[in-house]
């Protein structure tokens, strides 16, 4: 049986994330966070049918499809997109990908217009300078994903559990398409305590404090013989600048 997520109502976002470093809102909450209406958020959903094999996969899977773009939010302006550059982390945060550049296809201009996807990223940066306000604008990368069962089994995480080496960590169900597992588990990074739970629900959000936190998701398998997917979109935040390789 698959546990809810533990969701709370908005007045509670920041108080959460202050005291225990994560939060869920469920669609609804999010939908009068953004002041839009739940079909406004369905409509980004189509393009996840439209994300590119991912070529960077080093564990030899097929399972994962996948677009990435990066974006400057500034206190009072609009999310501003800025040119397209390649997806980097260090290994010490991604043991399985860390120290690659990642070229990945930019999200599509049409679904980064819509006020939705504005709003989106405008809240999450407002919740993040609430908590953080000596941060300044906000380095913000987005990626859409795919995991399907084509081989028979996606996994969402296949770098296992981990911090992302960012500020904060915005995960967002899509879609869950014919499937089981994909269980969402969250650890102190410095702690004993953890939850575990299952997003289905699509447009539920997991906020996360980067540098309090690890998180991963358990692999999914077909409920039926044949190719389910769990689509995600998962937003980080960072002051300072964006992740890149050292500085020869």
């Amino acid at each position: 049986m698959n546990l809810p997520p533990p969701s709370i109502d908005l007045p509670e976002l920041q108080p959460a994330l202050r005291e225990h470093g994560h939060a869920v809102l469920a669609p609804e909450a999010l939908a009068g966070w953004l002041d839009c209406e739940p079909a406004a958020l369905q409509a980004l959903r189509p393009s996840w049918d439209r994300l590119p094999p991912d070529a960077y996969l080093r564990d030899g899977g097929r399972y994962r499809r996948r677009r990435h773009s990066c974006f400057l939010v500034e206190p009072g302006a609009l999310p501003a997109p800025v040119p397209h550059r390649a997806h980097w982390q260090p290994v010490e945060y991604n043991a399985l990908h860390g120290g690659l550049e990642r070229w990945f296809e930019p999200m599509e201009p049409e679904v980064v217009a819509q006020p939705a996807w504005q709003a989106l990223l405008r809240q999450l940066a407002q919740a993040c300078s609430a908590l953080r306000p000596e941060a300044g604008p906000w380095f913000v990368e987005a990626h859409q994903f795919r995991i399907d069962t084509t081989d028979g089994i996606g996994r969402p995480t296949p770098e296992g559990a981990h911090r992302d080496g960012v500020d904060f960590v915005a995960v967002l169900l899509v879609d869950r398409v014919g499937v089981k597992g994909g269980e969402t588990r969250v650890f102190e990074a410095q702690g004993p305590r953890g939850i575990r739970f299952t997003m289905e629900r699509p447009w539920t959000l997991l906020l996360l404090d980067d540098a309090r936190v690890i998180h991963e998701t358990t692999p999914i398998q077909p409920l039926v013989p044949g190719s389910g997917h769990r689509d995600t979109l998962v937003v980080t935040l960072r002051a300072g600048g964006f992740q890149g390789p050292p500085a020869a």
